[in-house]
């Protein structure tokens, strides 16, 4: 069994991979400031002794050392970080600290302290708005935020520790969604703000004629390719799209709900919204590759259980 050290423990993803590795019969030591993370994520897990939360903030100066020190984890799980993109336009210089000097502080940290293996949370952002779809990971980086800038500059980060001996595999995650998802974060998925709504049996507002698709991937899956990639031997280093490689509509997540809230009243549609993405999809063959990794969970089977636990 394996010491995991995971950034933004807190978090909706952290949380499940904190769970997932938990489950296994690792040991985790989890880092998170609660900036956007929530200590009820981690109920669970709190109550495990293989599991320790240190309240800190991973960018300021000594922390990770500090902690990597002390706890020589086998490998870094890095998923902390500013996830507002419309924070990141507002506050370059917040942006800059919570995910490029963070990354620079598990970089450091990692080969200060013989860390052999790191997971770094990646974005689809990293991407832009490419119309050349399905996406693949050779397809063109084009950011038009600068949190997706930053997402590929710390790939850069640590991918150059690999010449060091350290395996680094970036995650370049599409629309993530499941249990947890804060719905009044500004970086909400819109499966997110959905339930809420129909959990207030309120209608949910579609920007566009609903026919705009992207490749939701259940938490679950997320949380099961990072365990991959943190613990399984004789892996190489890379990049990957974390997906499912099937388009969903936002009209199809509709139906989802309609069928588990028939009282609530039909959407209503509003003008599309200047810069949003028409069609995203990514091809998952590398992480399937490189990994043995394939989305497993389906959309109706992922919703249904948001809609069953809340």
């Amino acid at each position: 069994m394996a010491k995991i050290l995971i950034t933004g423990a807190a978090g909706f993803i952290g949380s499940h991979t904190t769970d997932r590795l938990l489950a296994s019969g690792h040991t985790v030591l989890g880092v998170d400031n609660l900036r956007s993370g929530h200590r009820r994520n981690l109920t669970p897990a709190l109550a495990a002794p293989e599991f320790r939360l240190e309240e800190a903030d991973v960018s300021a100066a000594g922390v990770l050392d500090a902690l990597a020190k002390e706890f020589r984890p086998d490998a870094i799980i890095h998923l902390a970080a500013l996830v507002s993109v419309q924070e990141s336009i507002q506050d370059p210089e917040l942006n800059h600290r919570l995910n490029i000097t963070a990354t620079e502080r598990v970089a450091a940290a990692a080969l200060a302290h013989g860390v052999r293996r790191i997971v770094f949370a990646s974005s689809a952002a990293i991407y832009g708005d490419t119309t050349d779809l399905p996406i693949r990971e050779e397809t063109e980086k084009a950011p038009i935020s600068p949190y997706g800038a930053a997402k590929l500059h710390s790939e850069g980060i640590l991918l150059g520790l690999s010449a060091q001996g350290v395996t680094v595999r970036c995650h370049r995650y599409f629309n993530v969604f499941g249990p947890r998802q804060d719905p009044a974060s500004p970086y909400s998925g819109v499966i997110s703000i959905f339930d809420r709504r129909y959990r207030e049996g309120k209608p949910v507002t579609i920007y566009g004629d609903g026919q705009q698709t992207r490749d939701f991937i259940s938490v679950h899956d997320v949380a099961r390719a990072n365990e991959i990639a943190a613990t399984k031997p004789g892996i190489a280093a890379g990049a990957a799209n974390i997906c499912t490689g099937r388009a969903t509509s936002l009209l199809d997540i509709v139906k989802v709900f309609a069928t588990h809230y028939p009282a609530v009243p039909p959407p209503s549609f509003a003008p599309a919204r200047n810069g949003d993405i028409i069609h995203s999809l990514g091809r998952p063959d590398r992480a399937q590759a490189e990994l043995g990794f394939r989305a497993t969970v389906s959309v109706a089977d992922g919703l249904g259980e948001l809609i069953r636990t809340g």
